[in-house]
This record gives C-alpha cells, sequence and structure tokens, in this order.
C-alpha cells in the first residue's frame, strides 16, 4: 500500500497560523505515523520542529501574505494592496507549479489554513482541500474597503470552493464556506514539567507573580519594560532578544522553548489579540491580559471568545503604553460563560483526516 501524503499549506502571516497548524500535523503523525507531511509554509523550519517530533518535509512557499506588519500592532495597508495584485496577477503560474508538484509528489489530500490559492490548487490536481481557521482574509480585507473590497470577492471566490472547513472557536462566520465542522480550541501542549521549567530557567517568584509577555513571531516595537523595575518582586518572561536586562525579566533564547511550555507557571499572560496565543492559554486556563488592535476585523471575535471563556483583562493602549502597569494589581475578570469551550480541535480535526485516508484506502 502506497503511503498517505498530506500537503499542508500555511498562509503566510506571522508565526500564529504555523504553530497552531504545526500542533494539528503534529496530531496526524502521532495518531498515523506512516502519513508523510509536506509542511508548505515560509515559517522557519525551527519553529515547525518546536511542534512536529517526526520527519516531514519543509517546501517553502508563499501563496498569500496576510498584513504587511512593521510588527505585532502596526499594519501597511498600501503594501498589503501592492503584493495582493501581484499575487492575483500570478495566480495561474503559482497554481500550474503547486499543481506539477501535487501530482509529481501523489498527494492525497490537502489541508489549508488559510491561504486562498489552496482550493484552486486541489481542483486543478484532482483532489479534496481541507481548511480550518477561524477567519478568512476576505473577512479582513473587505472591512478594510475601497479596492480591497474588489481582493475580497475574488479571495471568497476561492474560498468557495474548499471542500470542507473546520471552524475554530472565536470565530467569524466565514460565509464562503458551504461545508463546515465546527471544532475545539487547537494549539501545542507543554513538553516540561514546571519543575524543570523553573529549575532551567531560575524561576522562583510565585506563580501569581510571574507574567509571561509574548507579542507573536513580530514581537511589538516599544514595550514599556521601564515597568517591570516597579514590581521588583515578580517575574517577567520575554522571547524577545532585544529587551533591555533587567534583574525581574527572563529572556529565552532557547529555540526548544515556546511561549506555551512557559505558560502552566504563570498567573497571567500579556499579548496582542491572536488566535494561537488566545487558545493555547484557554485549553490550560491561564488568564490573559490583552491590548486589543483596531481596524483588525477579526480582533472583536477574539476578544468576545476570550470573554466568554477565560479569566481576562482588556488594555487600553493607554494603559498598556503610556500607564504603571497597575492591571497586574487589579481583579481578573471571570468568564462570561459558565460552560467550557471544548478543548479537542487538534484531535477532532486529525482524526476527521485519518479516516478519510482510511475510508479511501489509502491508510
Amino acid at each position: 500500500m502506497e503511503r498517505p501524503i498530506l500537503y499542508v499549506a500555511i498562509t503566510n502571516h506571522g508565526f500564529g497560523h504555523a504553530t497552531r497548524t504545526a500542533s494539528v500535523a503534529a496530531t496526524i503523525q502521532k495518531l498515523c505515523p506512516e502519513v508523510l507531511l509536506i509542511m508548505v509554509t515560509t515559517a522557519p523550519r525551527w519553529l515547525l520542529e518546536c511542534y512536529i517530533e517526526g520527519d516531514f518535509i519543509h517546501r517553502p512557499r508563499a501563496f498569500d501574505l496576510g498584513v504587511v506588519q512593521s510588527d505585532s500592532l502596526n499594519m501597511d495597508k498600501a503594501a498589503t494592496l501592492a503584493k495582493l495584485l501581484e499575487i492575483k496577477k500570478q495566480q495561474n503560474s503559482l497554481i500550474a507549479s503547486e499543481v506539477n508538484f501535487l501530482r509529481q509528489n501523489r498527494v492525497h489530500l490537502i489541508l489549508a489554513d488559510i491561504p486562498f490559492l489552496a482550493p484552486l490548487f486541489a481542483k486543478a490536481a484532482g483532489i479534496p482541500c481541507w481548511m480550518m481557521s477561524n477567519f478568512g482574509w476576505d473577512f479582513i480585507y473587505r472591512d478594510w474597503g475601497g479596492e480591497f473590497v474588489a481582493i475580497a470577492d475574488w479571495i471568497s471566490d476561492c474560498y468557495s470552493k474548499c471542500d470542507r472547513l473546520f471552524r475554530l472557536p472565536f470565530h467569524e462566520p466565514l460565509p464562503a464556506f458551504s461545508h463546515i465542522t465546527d471544532v475545539g480550541l487547537t494549539g501545542g501542549s507543554p513538553r516540561f514539567s514546571d519543575e524543570d521549567i523553573r529549575a532551567v530557567w531560575g524561576i522562583t517568584a510565585p506563580k501569581e507573580k510571574t507574567v509571561l509577555l509574548t507579542f507573536g513571531g513580530l514581537g511589538l516595537q516599544q514595550i514599556p519594560y521601564d515597568n517591570l523595575r516597579r514590581y521588583p518582586d515578580w517575574q517577567f518572561i520575554v522571547f524577545d532578544q532585544s529587551a533591555p536586562n533587567l534583574p525581574n525579566l527572563i529572556k529565552i533564547s532557547d529555540r526548544q522553548y515556546r511561549p506555551v511550555d512557559f505558560m502552566p507557571i504563570c498567573g497571567r499572560v500579556v499579548s496582542k489579540p491572536g488566535y494561537g496565543t488566545f487558545a493555547e492559554a484557554t485549553r490550560l486556563d491561564i488568564p490573559l491580559v490583552t491590548i486589543p488592535r483596531d481596524d483588525f476585523a477579526e480582533t472583536p471575535f477574539l476578544l468576545g471568545g476570550l470573554a466568554n471563556y477565560n479569566f481576562h483583562q482588556i488594555l487600553t493602549p493607554e494603559e498598556f503604553f503610556h500607564g504603571n502597569w497597575d492591571f497586574l494589581l487589579q481583579p481578573l475578570q471571570p468568564p462570561r460563560q459558565s460552560q467550557p469551550l471544548a478543548k479537542d480541535g487538534n484531535q477532532a480535526i486529525a482524526q476527521a483526516m485519518i479516516n478519510y485516508l482510511q475510508s479511501h484506502k489509502i491508510i
């Protein structure tokens, strides 16, 4: 019997899509080791290896760009539009080269999060395309109006050719998709014990005074690190190598460690709105503090999901960038919903894909 081959296409924006999709791919690999994963993304291989323990093929290709940003909160719409128009112009050659790759490598199934050209590759190659996300790029761009409306229409049409969407929590309606399966939260799980993390990194502060500051692969300009001096008996953890050297700030530079590995020892995670961090913290029941992003249509759905299902604080940019961080001393807001959210998204998507491969006698 031939080896089942899964082509996993990931949107080219920050690290969040790469890590949440790699978590699902890793679950597929654990449940069914004979599946060969082809990870199609410009995210670095080391990042994927933080989630996928077994072998995989890395194909560094970009079929979309998300939003051009200078950092985690600032967007460049003009540059984004120019690049999208370039992709639209190159659409046929991008499809032709990927169809060639899909056929040569005998790919059986595509999983995409959530590059809009993937369903077109699949249709042209005669294989199914399943997608996973809590939002589509058509939704983000349509909100910007003007020339972005025609771009959004084009992207919605691409999405309409998708065979099945796994809709993640904290989602917009995703109306372009006709076959939708709702699933629970996805994301990575900690790989080290609390004791190991504390011992390796010399963390002695109690949980309620330990804070993870994480702003995704892009980082954040001008985090007001001086405020950390006001809390000398607290411990702060960052992955930002440009952060200043402060006695109560630990900079994580070892790439085998991920933000999710530190969450269990923290009383709060401070983050921009992003599905990956929100989902991983909520899966672990770790309270989350966030700063809303204006002009990003996904934000209200993320903040609503956070408020419904996790202990939280929602700060104004003024409080975060110019305040004295006394929010650390304020009580957290409890979740509005008493019923917890399902947390089995990785397993649900992985099992559905394995079931497909088995039912088509590929496994």
